[in-house]
């Protein structure tokens, strides 16, 4: 038994800030105090707050410490560990008070939040199976394997009212109920651990922070639909993922959780890993299966639908991961649980990734309903450095960009709908007044054109000439007649794709369009980018009467766009420099070395 267990953040987010090697520096201090008979160490999944990487927590106190760095660990084992001295000045500075240390659950990051799906993330070590069964991992698949029918647990599933947590938010237990209502003889549950958004992290996540809770989820699915082997489709860039998810697997088969008999009841379920190559297509379910099955990954037609032919020809089912981490929740606490958080038609929690121009970038779960201005301004933290919100785009890719005048809707399925984005698998990216849109759109439609498989028409040349449209304008080459253009093409795309990704891809054009028409117009009329970030309508100026003619600026350019005129300053006697907009590329070098603020563009 141990006095004192310190948690580190072994996310990739912290990793990447050498937590690991964190890690590794405090078993040593630890070790060379005499202290490692009392003190454990354990590497866990994600906290959430990334902003604030890398992370380690010491209980029973709860000392959160935040930016951990590798010097800063001697002073920790010294004053915290042996001597029981908080190291003050480490901590996240919102759970200090005065003398005494604030609960983390009540700063604003977290006080907001409820964890479901990542209840076990940041608490337990993934890679330890006795962690995740002393929180009641396992006990789910033992409750429906010994005391309900297949029947039961769709049934709770579907009065829970989860829906799924991966884009489309289709009724999860509707979805297995079809596919158990067809006879065959191999059924498959498979997972969606592809993740290929912009900024979206939550799957990635909670792989790495809580891998047991994926396992157990698709046992009990296999159940229910009365399938015996399990595919997990996940992208072979998340090597920390994969390597806790394989470990997992390994360590419930010699557990006999995966296998033949389990519990002694005579259900048999396995799984297997399956690595992608990063297509942002293959988050499609007929895609993902037929990447599965060793071919190129394309969408298939519909129907028939997976829960007749799915993987290999078979009835199959397909969940992301997050809806999956839900699912031994909702049997042990009951639907009504569940169902008790959220809104009328969208139950539960949502994890969303919170990136892009704010304070607190992370991960966090709010319970359906929630507003994106307390997501944004009270968990978040608002925006850095004084500046205004203008967007939040949430769904990715595929989703909308939601301006300020839409910040107190509750945000579930239906309300992102009306007013022109979707929930997605939880990306959220939030923009502020440096941030054009017209330029947003561009990047978004960038990625589905190269992310496009080209099997369909609509898809494959509609995209390409809708970027070209985009392109045009951000150049100061567009005409009026192209808006109307462009709405009647995302029109064409949106009915006439194969998949969703085709069906989705002028999302982010036409809400840019919708709520931010202005900077269209100004990009086309004006030869104006208001938000000077479009290039090819920039200018950069030097202010004559702010330059001290130093001459930093010209020795920074890479074209020798800045030379000295013979114009003198009124009241200098030293000469202005001035930019010669033929040479220059506008890089930018020149703003950002001088010091007296001279140079602005416009």
């Amino acid at each position: 038994m141990f006095r004192s267990n310190v948690l580190v953040c072994g996310g990739t987010g912290c990793t990447s800030s050498n937590s690991l090697q964190i890690a590794e520096k405090l078993k040593e201090e630890i070790k060379a105090k005499g202290l490692d008979k009392e003190v454990n160490v354990i590497t866990t999944g994600c906290f959430g707050l990334c902003a604030l990487g890398p992370i380690m927590v010491v209980y029973p106190e709860g000392s959160f410490y935040s930016m951990v760095k590798i010097e800063d660990i001697p002073e920790i084992v010294e004053e915290h560990l042996l001597k029981g001295r908080i190291v003050t000045r480490l901590l996240y500075q919102e759970t200090v008070v005065e003398d005494t240390i604030k609960s983390l659950n009540k700063t604003a990051f977290y006080a907001k939040q409820k964890r479901v799906a990542l209840r076990n993330c940041g608490v337990i070590d993934p890679e330890k199976i006795d962690d995740y069964i002393a929180r009641d991992g396992y006990a789910a698949l033992g409750k429906v394997l010994t005391e309900m029918t297949p029947e039961q647990v769709i049934q709770t599933i579907l009065d829970s009212g989860l829906r799924g947590r991966g884009g489309a938010g289709f009724p999860t237990g509707l979805k297995w109920k079809f596919a158990a209502g067809n006879q065959a003889d191999q059924k498959y549950v498979c997972c969606n651990a592809d993740e290929g958004d912009p900024g979206a992290f939550m799957d990635r996540s909670v792989l790495e922070g809580d891998p047991h809770s994926l396992i157990e989820a698709m046992a009990i699915a296999g159940y229910a639909i009365g399938a015996s082997k399990g595919r997990v489709y996940v992208r072979a860039e998340y090597p920390i993922a994969v390597k806790r998810l394989q470990i997992a697997i390994d360590q419930a088969r010699e557990y006999g959780l995966l296998g033949e008999d389990i519990f002694g009841t005579g259900f048999n379920f396995d799984m297997e890993l399956r690595l992608g190559a990063g297509a942002f297509v293959c988050g499609e379910e007929t895609a993902l299966m037929t990447s599965i099955e060793g071919k190129r990954g394309e969408p298939r037609p519909r129907p028939p639908f997976p829960a007749v032919k799915g993987l290999y020809q078979k009835p199959t089912i397909l969940n992301n991961v997050e809806t999956y981490a839900n699912i031994a929740q909702i049997i042990l606490n009951g639907p009504e649980w569940f169902a008790s958080m959220g809104t009328e038609k969208s139950k539960g929690t949502k994890v969303f990734a919170l990136g892009g121009k704010i304070n607190h970038t992370g991960l966090v779960e709010i319970p359906m309903g929630t507003t994106l201005r307390e997501i944004v301004f009270e968990i978040g933290g608002g925006i850095p450095n004084g500046k205004k919100f203008k967007a939040a785009q949430t769904g990715g890719p595929s989703g909308g960009c939601i301006p300020e005048e839409h910040l107190d809707v509750p945000i579930d399925y239906d309300n992102l709908l009306a007013i022109g984005s979707m929930m997605g698998s939880g990306g959220l990216i939030v923009m502020d007044e440096d941030n054009c849109m017209v330029d947003v759109a561009k990047f978004f439609l960038e990625f589905t054109v190269d992310e496009s498989c080209g099997k369909c028409t609509p898809c494959r040349i509609g995209t390409k000439r809708l970027l070209e449209m985009l392109d045009k304008i951000t150049k100061g080459q567009g005409t009026m007649e192209m808006l109307d253009e462009m709405e009647e093409l995302c029109e064409f795309i949106k009915a006439n794709s194969l998949c969703g990704l085709g069906q989705t891809a002028p999302n982010p054009v036409l809400s840019t369009l919708r709520y931010f028409r202005n900077e269209y117009l100004a990009h086309i009329q004006d030869k104006k980018c208001p938000a000077g970030v479009c290039k090819d309508l920039l200018e950069y100026t030097i202010d004559r009467e702010k330059c001290a003619g130093c001459g930093l600026c010209s020795r920074k350019c890479p074209t020798q766009a800045i030379s000295v005129t013979d114009y003198t300053a009124p009241g200098k006697r030293r000469p202005a420099l001035e930019i010669d907009h033929k040479k220059c590329i506008k890089c930018g070098a020149c703003m950002a070395t001088c010091k007296f603020k001279a140079i602005y563009k416009a």
